[in-house]
């Protein structure tokens, strides 16, 4: 069965780094009928990001773009986005900061899932410090892009209780879980 792509949906791009779990996620929300978007494009800033298979397989248009020249990597996936009509982009584990230039040219909206609660613990190893921290709570958080690490206006929080037995990689795993619902919650909050 092919997937329609009613002309109402939101052209959107996943920007990508790793495994793609978020964007296999994301792919799987936009095929249902009463989903805002539709996914029309795949960035990775890594040749070998895993998350690229599933843009195969849905038969995704893909591009890798380098991020070794910043200015020349946002160029062109600012060039992509217009000729593809985006209108709203997620982050999804990609590992690289937008500049304040990418955002004003963009336009639409850009987002972002991190995984805690922020304002707590922007940027890496998000597990690894609320466990050394001895938090009793972590989560994710679904919010707006600036060209500030982590910082932009929240969108949606789940909070989640950590565990004595916890270890990071268990953290991670539930924390994850919490993201796949998180996601699309966030995305039809900004457009439903």
């Amino acid at each position: 069965m092919k997937k329609s792509i009613g002309p109402d949906k939101i052209r959107t791009a996943i920007f990508i780094s790793g495994t793609g779990s978020n964007l296999k996620n994301l792919i799987k929300f936009s095929s249902k009928r009463n989903s805002p978007i539709s996914i029309n494009l795949v960035i990775s800033n890594k040749k070998k990001a895993k998350g690229l298979k599933y843009a195969n397989q849905k038969k995704i248009e893909k591009k890798i773009v380098t991020f070794k020249e910043q200015k020349k990597a946002e160029k062109i996936i600012i060039n992509l986005l217009k000729k593809r009509k985006i209108k709203f982009i997620c982050l999804a584990g990609f590992m690289k900061i937008l500049s304040n230039n990418f955002l004003k040219k963009f336009n639409g909206k850009v987002v972002n899932i991190h995984p805690s609660l922020l304002p707590k613990y922007k940027g890496l190893y998000t597990h690894k410090r609320a466990l050394k921290n001895n938090d009793n709570f972590s989560g994710c958080t679904v919010h707006y892009v600036t060209s500030k690490l982590d910082s932009g206006k929240i969108i949606l929080q789940k909070k989640i209780k950590i565990s004595k037995t916890d270890n990071e990689n268990t953290l991670r795993k539930k924390i994850l879980i919490e993201e796949h619902k998180l996601y699309p919650r966030a995305i039809n909050k900004i457009f439903i």
